[in-house]
């Protein structure tokens, strides 16, 4: 039996919030990769070949037609990259060094609002997803299939607590000669 994969998927690796069950995906429907905060590094061939190989394959080899950033409630990832002091020091070897690619969401995030850590931490969920969003357009086969409008790219986020899921589209206006 042939199954056409559609869907990349970027999801946390938090066990409340399995891509297939919220979407309700077969086996073979979607291509998923989890981590902390289900954060999109940009593109480099050294610091980030695990992602790259991952989002690559997806996209050159089994030719995805939409690529999902989906963040959550009660993100623990978020919560932690909230967390980390102004100075940048760090408290562990991995985890906060990899939530600091949405450092540019953290700082609209705080700029934009003067609200409590809990309600700061909700918007972080979302603004993380437009900044991975915006870090696929880096990886080169990802920006030419946007050109070419052969791929779609969504940001979603889902809120088990109040059981809501919110998706949208992103519309990049780019160029083939645009570079990043």
């Amino acid at each position: 039996m042939f199954f056409h994969v559609e869907f990349l998927v970027f999801a946390c690796s938090d066990s409340r919030v399995c891509p297939s069950y919220v979407l309700n995906f077969q086996p073979g429907e979607a291509f998923v990769v989890r981590n902390i905060a289900n954060m999109v590094p940009p593109y480099d061939k050294s610091k980030y070949s695990g992602t790259g190989a991952a989002i690559e394959y997806a996209v050159v080899h089994l030719k995805v037609e939409n690529i999902v950033v989906i963040g959550h409630s009660c993100c623990g990832g978020i919560k932690g990259l909230m967390s980390i002091p102004d100075d940048g020091t760090t408290a562990s070897d991995f985890i906060e060094q990899w939530v600091q690619i949405c450092n540019p969401a953290k700082s609209k995030v705080k700029e934009a609002s003067n609200s409590d850590f809990s309600e700061q931490c909700t918007n972080l969920e979302k603004e993380a997803v437009n900044v991975s969003l915006g870090n696929l357009l880096t990886y080169p086969f990802v920006r030419d299939a946007v050109v070419k409008k052969t791929i779609a790219l969504k940001g979603a986020h889902y809120d088990f607590v109040n059981g809501a899921f919110e998706l949208w589209d992103i519309d990049f206006k780019i160029s083939p000669s645009v570079s990043f």
